[in-house]
């Protein structure tokens, strides 16, 4: 019997299975419903919108939302050893040092922006040097961006043109201005958290990873966690724990596999015949960056051509080039208006066409970009579809739900149009693919309902201080823990992988002083 069982091997699940088994007396049961991390895909940087809506994707879909035209919106997550983060844009960014402490102010002892630095540190291995903000040594490789596409430094000069700040160090001093992002990529190929913390990790004799395993619920005596229930070829199994299990199936599926065994809103769960171990508020307060992309067409070549032989031979014999892009290589942090403590629209540049969340095909050259609400107002939810472990939970991002939100994108794609005003863009620009018709407020709200789309980035729905305490113990339950970025109480200023990781490596710690 494992001391820990550890409930999916993503951005959360792979950290706290490597750093719990480090202590050989300890032994670790690591469950993913996915396969291992093999496909060639995963590994080449430019490779992963190519894995969307494969087998190695949840492809869940949200409700019709009602700020979006009640348009349904997709909303991709791993299903493979590493998680999201073998199927992200690899961006590293921390966030910015007032989420930390608005975290500890509104109660999260442990988790300012102090007592979170040391664990961004230890996680990484960032190959500009260690200083005040950056570690080395660390299994998660950050690296500079090697496509270097020139659409982006032409995005970069129009923003700096606007009197945007260049900004080499997004996750240092100060957040804010413009630049290329930092990667979780080493020596050109993708770093996710099966290659960085996994793998080095696999030949311990105390470390089990089982793939190919749907946990159903969470087995329990009384009001502890004593172990869990999957399935497996068909079969059903149970795996019990000796001293914790610990859920890390992300901010859609774990809300979900505790609602399944009983934890969550009792109103819900009862409707659905669910006998209610604990009434917690799981799955409330969902919250995610909506981001709209203006895309452009151009004669200057973009990553449409990334998949030429001549690109493969330099990615295989020089680790550089168009395919190890991460898509988003460029972008920034900006304030929209006066008065605020902290930016509140991040911008994602892609030089390439990007449209229909995604999933359109790039059939000409042109690139994309716009901006994403960086601290939204407005609040989603998760709740169960059916019983069936098997069924895709319901999921509400509810975007644009509040005049904050609605503001802060509509001023981000004005500053997107005045920024292809500006003469490195005009230069580029041959026409205008996807665009608004307008900068009046009505043609760019227009514009953001019909064309938003997830950043990807989900988190708050087993929220310390509702759902689990400080120590990420859910409440009024022993033996179980969230770890994941369920447990964010507001989500960060920027991308989510690199805090994900960095609450997994401070969550292996608080586990193994308990």
């Amino acid at each position: 019997m494992p001391d820990y069982v550890i409930v999916g091997a993503g951005s959360a699940g792979c950290v706290l299975a490597a750093r719990l088994s480090e202590n050989s007396d300890v032994s670790v049961t690591l469950i993913e419903a996915g396969p291992p991390d093999t496909a060639q895909e995963l590994h080449i940087p430019a490779a992963f919108a190519a894995l969307q809506k494969s087998d190695l994707d949840w492809d869940l879909t949200s409700e019709p939302e009602p700020g979006l035209d009640n348009r349904r919106t997709y909303l991709p997550r791993g299903k493979v050893l590493g998680g999201t983060s073998n199927l992200n844009a690899m961006v590293y960014i921390r966030g910015n040092q007032a989420d930390y402490n608005g975290w500890s102010e509104g109660g999260a002892a442990g988790w300012g922006y102090d007592d979170v630095l040391p664990y961004f540190k230890k996680a990484e291995d960032n190959e500009r040097g260690e200083d005040q903000f950056h570690g080395t040594g660390g299994p998660l490789g950050v690296s500079e961006g090697r496509s270097m596409n020139p659409l982006a430094d032409a995005w970069v000069e129009a923003a700096k043109a606007l009197g945007h700040e260049a900004n080499p160090d997004f996750n240092g001093a100060r957040q804010e201005g413009v630049g290329r992002y930092q990667t979780t990529q080493r020596n050109g190929m993708r770093c996710g958290t099966s290659v960085a913390y996994l793998h080095p990790a696999a030949d311990r004799p105390n470390l089990e990873v089982v793939t190919g395993g749907l946990v159903t619920r969470i087995l329990f005596e009384g009001s502890r966690a004593v172990g869990i229930e999957l399935t497996r070829n068909g079969q059903l199994e149970e795996i019990r724990a000796e001293r914790e299990v610990i859920v890390s199936a992300g901010a859609y599926n774990s809300p979900q596999l505790l609602m399944l065994s009983g934890i969550g809103p009792a109103a819900g769960l009862e409707a659905l015949m669910i006998e209610v171990l604990q009434d917690l508020p799981v799955g409330e307060n969902l919250q995610d960056h909506p981001m709209a992309l203006i895309n452009y067409k151009t004669d200057v070549e973009s990553l449409m051509t990334a998949m030429s032989p001549e690109n493969v031979a330099m990615l295989e014999s020089e680790g550089r080039g168009p395919l190890t892009s991460n898509l988003a290589e460029a972008g920034g942090f900006m304030r929209t208006r006066a008065g605020l403590d902290a930016p509140d629209v991040q911008f994602h540049m892609a030089p390439v066409l990007y449209y229909d969340e995604g999933l359109g095909v790039a059939t000409e050259h042109g690139f994309a970009f716009g901006p994403c609400v960086l601290k939204p107002t407005s609040r989603g939810s998760v709740t169960l579809r059916t019983p069936l472990p098997s069924s895709k939970p319901r999921i509400v991002s509810n975007f644009y739900a509040t005049e904050d939100d609605r503001q802060s994108i509509i001023a981000g794609l004005r500053m997107a149009m005045e920024m292809a005003e500006q003469p490195a863009l005009t230069d580029v620009i041959t026409g205008p693919f996807r665009a608004p018709d307008s900068d009046s407020d009505e043609d760019l709200m227009a514009f953001a309902r019909a064309y938003t789309q997830s950043v990807y980035h989900p988190t708050s729905t087993c929220a310390i201080g509702e759902v689990v305490d400080n120590d990420l113990k859910v409440l009024g339950i022993e033996g179980l823990r969230v770890v994941d970025a369920s447990v964010m109480p507001t989500v960060t200023r920027g991308n989510t992988n690199a805090p994900t990781i960095m609450i997994a490596e401070r969550a292996a710690d608080l586990i193994a002083q308990a």
